[in-house]
């Protein structure tokens, strides 16, 4: 069973930029949570045991928001906030085991990943993107994608891909995916992945099928990310390091179930927080009317 993750966020967040020159994207919140506790959350709840954080000197308040903060329980707990106080220790109680290593320079994905190695040692393992989150809210379904992929992964023995379609002209924002279609492309559904391309122009695009930040990775990645050379932008990138594994052994696609966020730029947090928010029990209801009743 796979138990560990890896989650790189030494990235700068430079689309994010002015807001992120002191403060961590990863720490921006989503409602009433910063994002990288959703995606911490959802590891734990797919069975991940082991988190690996990829950081970054500046990156110190990602690891402080999942350490105990003994001065500010103790105030809530003086002055009966007991919901606060549950919510803040809940945090503590996801039964994941959070380890941190640095990236010692900005060389891409593939590099971030291959820095966790000395932690995940020999194993197969999952790798989550910290600014895509996924809303289950917005399905009808009740599957927990990251543990469908970790069950196929487990089942056939190979790798695993999340993807998701986006419109053809932002495929050069993407990793995109050409698989054979042995079945109908549709949410819960795999597909085997015949090639993979970094970021590939709207005209020389295979499919519009996007990686969309969650992998279930064989261990034999490690071999290929040490072999890389620098691809797109000069960096070693995942995409590149998965093709490679692809003339090896059967990497699979995974068609997700519901709907991801990118929220590493303005526009797209902000519509995170949107819609996040309409589906909060908390505030739901009351941004619903406000929205309806907003008029420039």
């Amino acid at each position: 069973m796979i138990t560990k993750a890896v989650i790189p966020i030494a990235g700068l967040g430079s689309r994010l930029l002015p807001a992120t020159k002191a403060i961590p994207k990863e720490m921006f919140p989503v409602v009433d949570k910063p994002m990288i506790q959703y995606v911490v959350e959802e590891a734990a709840n797919a069975g991940i045991k082991e988190v690996v954080l990829v950081t970054h000197p500046s990156k110190n308040s990602v690891e402080n928001h999942f350490d105990t903060m003994y001065e500010l329980e103790s105030q809530l707990e003086s002055r009966h906030k007991s919901d606060l106080l549950k919510e803040v220790q809940l945090i503590q109680e996801l039964g994941v085991k959070i380890i941190s290593v640095r990236q010692s320079k900005a060389q891409g994905l593939g590099h971030a990943i291959s820095c966790a190695r000395p932690v995940i040692g020999d194993n197969d393992f999952c790798i989550l993107l910290p600014d895509v989150l996924i809303n289950p809210h917005l399905c009808n379904s009740k599957i927990d994608n990251i543990a469908a992929m970790i069950s196929r992964f487990e089942f056939e023995k190979s790798s695993q891909i999340m993807l998701e379609p986006v419109p053809r002209e932002k495929v050069h924002q993407y990793g995109i995916a050409s698989v054979k279609e042995q079945e109908p492309i549709k949410s819960g559904n795999f597909s085997i992945i015949e090639r993979l391309i970094e970021k590939p122009s709207p005209e020389d695009t295979p499919s519009n099928l996007a990686v969309v930040g969650r992998y279930v990775m064989s261990k034999s990645i490690w071999g290929f990310l040490e072999k890389l050379e620098p691809g797109v932008g000069g960096e070693i990138q995942l995409t590149d390091a998965i093709d490679a594994l692809l003339a090896t052994e059967k990497v699979e696609g995974y068609h997700i179930v519901g709907k991801s966020h990118d929220c590493g730029n303005h526009l797209n947090w902000l519509q995170t927080n949107i819609e996040f928010g309409l589906c909060s029990n908390k505030i739901g209801l009351s941004l619903k009317n406000w929205l309806k009743n907003l008029t420039f």
